[in-house]
């Protein structure tokens, strides 16, 4: 053998302490990612989901680019992907969810 080995078995060859670490950082970095990064992980090329929005691929490698955009166009953005947009602000004591947002394009009712 060439030295290679199977994933499965370095990590199970990992120290529990260090397991327990690597899991923990794994979590932070699945919690958060930019955009492009969250299209990957969803294994969505850049076309594919330009297809779903209905524009070309420049358009979305655009978008995934953009620092500042519409809360709606984020909204379809996340929805094309399977994804549901929450708003949330946090506060030292507590988080409080944005529901302005949250019902964008439904009509209201009185």
């Amino acid at each position: 053998m060439t030295g290679r080995r199977k994933f499965s078995e370095l990590v199970g060859k990992m120290p529990p302490e260090r397991r327990a670490r690597v899991d923990r950082i794994s979590d932070e970095l699945r919690e958060e990612m930019d955009l492009t990064q969250l299209r990957a992980a969803r294994r969505l090329s850049q076309a594919a989901l330009g297809e779903i929005l209905h524009v070309e691929q420049p358009a979305v490698a655009k978008l995934e680019k953009r620092t500042d955009m519409y809360v709606s166009t984020l909204r379809r953005f996340i929805e094309a992907m399977g994804g549901e947009l929450e708003i949330t602000a946090r506060f030292p004591d507590h988080n409080v969810r944005i529901k302005n947002f949250g019902d964008l394009g439904k009509a209201e009712t009185p």
